[in-house]
């Protein structure tokens, strides 16, 4: 199994269970590069995804936060290259007024069903979507959706570290999936 991180906004520091994992899983797990990092774009984003699963088998995404919407709009209408799946961990709502304005080529994103195994995972107290929100979000993807409780956004800040919960929500996932 390979493993694509697509972090969010600003890229995923070191204390983000993203980076953590990543250096768990070494030479298994890479993560996208766009040159957009502050100043999001979408297709800048969508096009690193492509470069990082293009020639590789058994690819899982694992997106955190603005990376879920790039994500899912690239399996939406990119996807060049098989995958496997998508971890989904709080994708932002963006409809709220907390969406950041930075990233405008985002709200675009194609709110079509995903046809391929996915789970979303969100937190009831995310500044970024509420729990309603990210249930819609599902129903547009035709995903499922489970709550991790009040963990904030998921990120450094959330205090989550190498998050074992999400560990074992991948695994879960990952098993049913590849049934």
């Amino acid at each position: 199994m390979r493993f694509v991180m697509v972090p969010g906004i600003g890229n995923s520091d070191s204390g983000h269970w993203q980076s953590i994992w990543q250096a768990r899983w070494g030479r298994n797990a890479s993560r996208i590069k766009p040159s957009s990092w502050t100043e999001p774009d979408l297709d800048d984003w969508c096009a690193a995804i492509e470069r990082e699963v293009r020639g590789e088998k058994d690819v899982t995404l694992v997106a955190h936060s603005l990376g879920c919407l790039a994500a899912a709009h690239w399996i939406a209408t990119n996807m060049q290259e098989p995958i496997c799946g998508a971890l989904l961990v709080t994708p932002p709502d963006r409809q709220a007024h907390s969406f950041p304005a930075v990233a405008s080529t985002f709200v675009a994103v194609d709110d079509g069903p995903i046809n391929i195994p996915g789970l979303i995972v969100s937190s009831d107290d995310d500044p970024y979507c509420t729990p309603d929100a990210a249930r819609e979000m599902a129903r547009h993807w035709e995903l499922p959706t489970v709550s991790v409780g009040a963990l904030g956004h998921l990120n450094s800040e959330s205090g989550v570290g190498e998050w074992i919960q999400g560990q074992t929500a991948l695994r879960v996932f990952l098993a049913l999936a590849t049934r």
